[in-house]
């Protein structure tokens, strides 16, 4: 069984240092094959905030692989962010996106963030064309028999959470992943966890979502999920302070 914790939303510049300290004792004491990351490790994209982000992820001692949120693209700097939005990324260049060697399953990113968009929110999802085959290619050529999770930030439909991801192209990339065979997307963003069932022509797919580790919290106390992937996919949300539940 390979046992995945899957973490979002830590905003670095906003972070809860008690619910930090709290992930980092689960991690170092349970061992996790893995930490996925969906997404928005800082609070506005500033450079400490990605070295604070590094150091404490770099803490952990465990393979991780994080994807790009919202909140990662330059905030105050229009310049930065349409010219070089990922360049503060650069010191966590190896674990973005990065490929992890786990038996028996596959993680493949999706980009969910625009630069821009022709709407007043950037914040909300947008799934280009060229994103969404992108990852399916990769998806294509993961080893037969895996269990493949595709990870980004925004969920690709709503969840019923109270906020809202809003995401364009999601619907028909979240079809197309199914149709590929993708057992489960990944993602954080709005900041509550949930785990949705979707069925596209017979085949099912999981919609999986983290809370998040900052003091931004909306419906639930600070957590994180823990994927347990044998047969299928187990997930089990870890409240601080609570019970851990199923999702």
């Amino acid at each position: 069984m390979i046992r995945l914790f899957h973490v979002s939303d830590i905003h670095f510049g906003a972070e809860d240092r008690a619910a930090l300290d709290w992930f980092a004792d689960r991690v170092a004491e349970e061992q996790p094959d893995a930490v996925i990351v969906t997404g928005d490790l800082t609070m506005r994209a500033r450079q400490h905030e990605f070295a604070a982000a590094q150091e404490w992820l770099e803490s952990l001692g465990r393979p991780i692989t994080v994807e790009v949120g919202n909140h990662d693209l330059p905030y105050f700097n229009p310049w930065a962010r349409f010219v070089t939005p990922y360049r503060r990324f650069q010191a966590l260049e190896r674990m973005i996106e990065r490929p992890l060697d786990l038996r028996g399953v596959s993680i493949v990113p999706l980009k969910t963030t625009a630069r821009a968009q022709l709407r007043l929110n950037w914040s909300k999802g947008y799934v280009s064309g060229r994103a969404i085959n992108r990852t399916l290619s990769q998806v294509a050529d993961a080893p037969d028999g895996h269990v493949v999770l595709v990870a980004c930030h925004h969920p690709l439909v709503e969840a019923g959470t109270r906020s809202t991801s809003n995401t364009r192209g999601g619907r028909a990339a979240l079809e197309a992943l199914a149709q590929a065979g993708v057992h489960g997307v990944l993602t954080g963003h709005v900041h509550d966890p949930f785990d949705v069932r979707h069925v596209v022509e017979e085949r099912e797919i999981r919609l999986i979502g983290a809370g998040t580790l900052s003091e931004r919290v909306r419906d639930s106390a600070p957590s994180f999920n823990e994927l347990r992937l044998g047969v299928g996919i187990e997930t089990i949300a870890r409240h601080m302070g609570a019970p851990d539940l199923p999702l």
